[in-house]
């Protein structure tokens, strides 16, 4: 910790005057992960709010194929727990109650292992509203996400259901487990609509809180700890998650069509009669429905908190009739008054770059002196000469493709 203090400290006192632009940003970027690496601190929520939105990014950006795998693999994890759970719940004689307190202790394993391991989990992802609400993608690709995860998640739950199913694991304790998994099953795809919804949300609201959590977490202890008293109370209360439904269900499906456990369970065909596709679906549609309500009202609440304010100027300031209109100096005062004078000048850059080729072409060519007019800090000024899109579109929103392309065409060769 000392030697990290020293050098965090010989980097602060260095003449940054002497150094290049580029050296100065890489320098205050090194300067801000050697802080972070020095603090054991959780984050505070405004940190957290700004990872959340760029793990939305990097989740809406992301390879179709490998988003696929993961979310197959988040299906197979949360019906790890959801077996867990099934198992620890058997034949248990101590009280209501703590029944269900040691049931969601236990499904615990399965969001532990979707956060730790890496996993694309259908709820957790729902929290991208706080991505799309910036404006950093589009709504598109929130679509795409969610339901490239949610047929992922089914897929990797029911390779668990098959799994468990020709294992035998529900013929323990005299075919008690499968018992409970019918027992836990039917009670599910009894329920009617609006209560399947209710807890649908507030199952959600407990889940994004566990993801939200983690992103204050820095390390594999504080974010297992993030995620046991959330997940447990879900659990424990019976509130819906529909990706783990989607393990108790259809192996709840599989028990009914043993003779063997109607028989042990003491009921007849007609008193699972609901225990069927059709009830599968009946549940997922409203459980579905209120995890989305539900995420989206975590995910809206903190981007509203905290990224609200700085997110809608540049938001808005991305649009190109806006980024137009300060082009015209008579405009500009009015328009301009609520941004801060880096992004006015860097708007003002970006928007005469894309209408002026004259002034494009002397960026490429002399950016220092196509930018001497322009109140710009030393930061700015490189990530315009490197073509740092990321940055750039962190500070004034979404640029326009042709922008895009010559940023990254024309600014990254590195010419100078």
């Amino acid at each position: 910790m000392a030697t990290l203090k020293s050098v965090g400290k010989e980097i602060q006192n260095l003449d940054t005057e002497k150094l290049p632009a580029i050296g100065v940003s890489r320098l205050q970027s090194a300067l801000e992960e050697l802080k972070i690496c020095a603090t054991t601190d959780c984050r505070p929520p405004a940190e957290m709010a700004v990872k959340m939105e760029s793990v939305g990014v990097t989740k809406g950006n992301g390879n179709i194929w490998t988003i696929s795998l993961l979310g197959i693999l988040a299906g197979f994890f949360i019906g790890l727990g959801a077996m867990f759970c099934t198992l620890v719940t058997t034949d248990i004689q101590i009280g209501f109650g703590l029944t269900k307190l040691l049931g969601g202790i236990v499904f615990c394993l399965g969001l532990i292992l979707v956060v730790l391991a890496g996993a694309e989990l259908f709820t957790g992802n729902v929290l991208m509203v706080a991505s799309r609400a910036s404006g950093k993608i589009k709504l598109s690709q929130l679509f795409t996400n969610w339901g490239i995860v949610y047929f992922a998640n089914l897929i990797g739950s029911l390779l668990l259901v098959l799994v468990v199913f020709y294992s035998q694991f529900w013929a323990l304790d005299g075919y008690k487990v499968g018992v409970n998994a019918l027992s836990i099953a039917n009670a599910k795809v009894s329920l009617a609509f609006w209560p399947a919804f209710a807890r649908g949300i507030l199952c959600n609201i407990l889940v994004c809180l566990a993801v939200w959590l983690c992103f204050g977490a820095r390390s594999t202890i504080d974010k297992i700890f993030a995620i046991l008293f959330p997940i447990t109370a879900f659990v424990a209360c019976g509130f819906e998650h529909s990706i783990a439904n989607m393990y108790f269900i259809p192996m709840g499906i599989a028990m009914a069509g043993q003779t063997k456990i109607l028989e042990v369970a003491g009921v007849t065909t007609s008193q699972v009669a609901h225990l069927n596709i059709a009830g599968f679906i009946w549940n997922l549609v409203p459980v579905t429905l209120g995890n989305i309500v539900g995420g989206t009202f975590i995910g809206s609440i903190y981007w509203l908190i905290y990224l609200r304010r700085e997110r809608t100027a540049e938001a808005v300031a991305s649009r190109p009739w806006f980024a137009n209109m300060f082009a015209r100096p008579q405009l500009k005062p009015q328009r301009a008054s609520y941004l801060d004078a880096e992004t006015q000048a860097l708007i003002s850059v970006l928007a005469r770059a894309r209408d002026d080729n004259k002034f494009l072409a002397k960026l490429a060519e002399n950016p220092n002196q196509a930018l001497k007019a322009y109140s710009l800090t030393p930061e700015a000024k490189a990530a315009l000469e490197s073509g740092d899109v990321r940055w750039l579109e962190s500070r004034v929103g979404m640029l326009d493709e042709p922008l895009r392309t010559w940023l990254t065409s024309r600014l990254s060769q590195e010419k100078w």
